[in-house]
């Protein structure tokens, strides 16, 4: 067998050899909380909850108060932040398929054929859509899936490894922080052995219901907060808050917190209702008021990105395009955000858009079918047209968020023109048919 020259096997051994230095592309963790009010973080002012571990995260970290979902419900909140679409793009527009009630059995209806058969039907639509994991993983990247997860088998997204087997919620991939953080800080040990660079998904349904922190951080709020529903709820933050303590030790030890990026935004708001242990639906989730849709968004990468607020109008859809610049991969051409790093793209962009839909999803692949409320940020007006589809149709409401950020004095009869001028603006991105 002849010889090899020289060159050439240094030439292949440098190709076999996992990448190292500026060559590897950064790791990346991204943290989405469950149902997390807008307010209830320290950095954004809160003297209510603590979120040690958040404040230290939003200290480091290029900082959007001004984030916002692009629903207030979670399935398809978190389709926009894993495709880079916005909701009428990706078409997962709810929760759940319209099936019929299995009569004297509520449970039942989940797993009836026909929910079955929808489900399939909505993660067919979904698998059309690029997908982040998929995106990263041609530049290298081994991927984890844990915690919430609507999209069948954690595979159907493009993720290498992950917990979620195909249950409505994410089945054992909710075990995630209320139980145990072991997948996925073995799955970091694992990427950093192998020399890979890994995009983590840790999404643990928290502080989402059932509200059942620990005793020792119950007893804070207890007394302190408002109503018993208000004190379990911001306990159920400060727990989630200790599991991203956890994990971020985790990559202090294996000496990864320079070479990875952490980015954190909530899939949608949360207020808890003064009577019952439920949500205030009509101004959190389910609806187009920015207790359901605002999130602060932070991207941290230690020695990259300088830590600053910005405070231009940021979307879910912004994250994908950041995350795959960073990351030297393919941008897809079509999508929905702009890279949260370029100052000049978001000053220069009109007004960021967002959509409210039905929990239960009418027709699957008719976007508008579902459509609840479509609305709008430009600036700091914010206005809300409802759709008249699925409720009375109602007049649109606008709202001066700086002057008045709890949407509460309603401008459009004063300011007719404004209205006017953003639901053109808001016809030109979707018209909701």
């Amino acid at each position: 067998m002849p010889r090899l020259p020289l060159l050439c096997v240094a030439f292949l051994v440098a190709c076999c050899l996992p990448a190292s230095g500026a060559d590897r592309p950064p790791n990346i963790l991204m943290i989405i909380s469950d149902d997390h009010a807008w307010t209830d973080y320290g950095f954004m002012g809160s003297k209510e909850v603590s979120t040690p571990h958040l404040d230290r995260l939003a200290a480091e970290s290029r900082v959007f108060p001004r984030g916002y979902d692009t629903n207030s419900l979670c399935s398809p909140s978190l389709a926009s932040i894993l495709t880079g679409r916005h909701v009428h793009r990706h078409g997962v527009t709810g929760n759940d398929p319209t099936v019929p009630a299995v009569p004297g059995k509520p449970a039942a209806k989940q797993k009836s054929a026909a929910f079955l058969a929808g489900r399939e039907k909505l993660v067919q639509l979904f698998e059309q859509s690029p997908h982040l994991p998929r995106l990263l993983a041609e530049r290298g990247y081994v991927s984890l899936q844990t915690g919430k997860w609507w999209m069948g088998d954690y595979s159907r997204g493009g993720f290498t490894e992950g917990m979620s087997k195909g249950g409505r919620h994410g089945d054992e991939g909710l075990d995630i922080g209320r139980k145990t953080l072991a997948p996925l800080t073995d799955f970091i040990g694992r990427a950093k052995k192998e020399g890979k660079p890994f995009f983590a998904w840790y999404a643990p349904m928290m502080p989402h219901d059932p509200h059942t922190p620990p005793e020792r951080l119950l007893a804070k709020y207890r007394g302190k907060a408002p109503t018993i529903q208000a004190a379990r709820y911001l306990a159920m933050v400060e727990w989630f808050d200790e599991t991203i303590g956890a994990v971020r030790s985790h990559l202090e030890q294996e000496g990864l917190t320079q070479d990875t990026i952490i980015v954190y935004i909530s899939d949608n708001g949360w207020i808890p209702r003064a009577d019952k242990p439920l949500v205030d639906m009509e101004r959190s989730k389910m609806s187009p008021f920015d207790g359901g849709v605002r999130s602060p968004i932070l991207v941290s990468w230690p020695g990259h990105i300088k830590p600053t607020v910005v405070n231009e109008v940021a979307s879910a859809v912004d994250i994908m395009p950041t995350l795959l610049k960073l990351a030297g991969a393919r941008v897809p051409a079509d999508g929905d955000g702009l890279d949260l790093l370029d100052d000049a793209a978001l000053r220069a962009r009109p007004f960021v858009p967002g959509q409210n839909s039905t929990h239960d999803i009418v027709e699957i692949g008719k976007p508008a079918s579902s459509l609840r409320y479509r609305w709008l940020v430009a600036g700091d007006l914010k206005l809300i047209v409802s759709s008249g589809l699925n409720e009375a149709t109602e007049p649109p409401r606008l709202f001066d968020l700086k002057a008045d950020p709890a949407e509460r004095h309603d401008l459009a009869a004063a300011r007719p023109e404004d209205v006017k001028r953003l639901t053109a603006l808001l016809d030109g991105w979707w018209n909701g048919r």
